[in-house]
């Protein structure tokens, strides 16, 4: 598969890695004990690359790693490779899908369960080189008055370098920065790691999974590109359609192509006009 490098090619950091492997509560729960400083008493519920789509129509995400634990807790876990500079607001984001998809309407809102969004990133996102970012909110006139909400975010810097944290931890975070076992939990990581990517029916797995994604991407630009011309003919542009194409990002054979099949069949929504489009021209 051109454009994807295999599973037997990945690391912890991947997440079709991160999720199959952490999976297990023998190796989740230890993590989750070593980033946030606390033992947790029991795990109940563990579900890997979890899709969350809410009542309205917005954007849905998919969760790396979704746990729950003995006392309500919910915990979401992401790895990230890519500084996409829009961190603290995907996590405000995740927040808020997180309070959406498990607070029933109606439900009394100190029954609202305390939840961790957590991002593991192979980048320091701040700049100040700790091992650690904690992020509550609270009051600017009064710092140490928590607001309360019980929503935390953490930030984990696996290029870290500043910061008390505990020898586990440490060894954790070398294990997913650069693949070094250092102890006894990094080597559980590691042979579950290998274990995985010498799986040839995961391997299959996970090339299907890439390749329908990329599907799936290119699915919506097309879908996308409908849209704005769908916008451009409904609002009777003065816009050229040289200028129009050039605008969507097309060529005008494509733009023309498109305009005639939403002409031709005004029932057809924009997915339909995606699929039919002849997009190689």
């Amino acid at each position: 598969m051109a454009g994807f490098k295999p599973l037997s090619e990945q690391t912890l950091m991947n997440n079709y890695v991160f999720s199959m492997v952490m999976r297990e509560p023998k190796r989740i729960k230890p993590l989750l004990e070593y980033i946030l400083g606390k033992k947790i008493k029991s795990i109940r519920m563990i579900e890997p690359e979890r899709t969350m789509k809410e009542k309205f129509e917005s954007k849905g995400i998919r969760l790396d790693l979704y746990v729950e634990d003995i006392d309500g807790v919910v915990y979401d876990v992401e790895v990230q490779t890519t500084d996409q500079k829009n961190l603290p607001r995907r996590m405000r984001y995740y927040q808020g899908m997180l309070d959406i998809t498990f607070f029933p309407a109606g439900a009394d809102y100190n029954k609202m369960r305390k939840s961790y969004v957590i991002f593991i990133c192979n980048f320091d996102p701040y700049g100040e080189e700790r091992y650690i970012y904690t992020f509550q909110n609270r009051c600017d006139q009064n710092y140490e008055l928590l607001f309360g909400d019980d929503a935390i975010k953490v930030v984990v810097n696996t290029k870290g370098t500043k910061g008390e944290i505990s020898p586990e931890l440490k060894e954790a975070i070398i294990y997913l920065d650069r693949e070094e076992v250092t102890g006894p939990y990094s080597k559980e990581l590691d042979d579950a790691v290998n274990e995985l990517k010498s799986n040839e029916e995961r391997g299959q797995e996970y090339m299907m999974l890439m390749t329908y994604g990329a599907e799936q991407r290119a699915a919506g630009k097309y879908i996308g590109f409908v849209e704005q011309i769908r916008r451009w003919f409904d609002k009777k542009s003065p816009m050229p359609v040289k200028d129009a194409a050039d605008f969507v990002g097309i060529t005008v054979p494509q733009f023309e192509g498109v305009l005639s099949l939403i002409k031709e069949h005004p029932d057809w929504d924009d997915g339909e006009i995606a699929d039919q489009a002849d997009w190689r021209i």
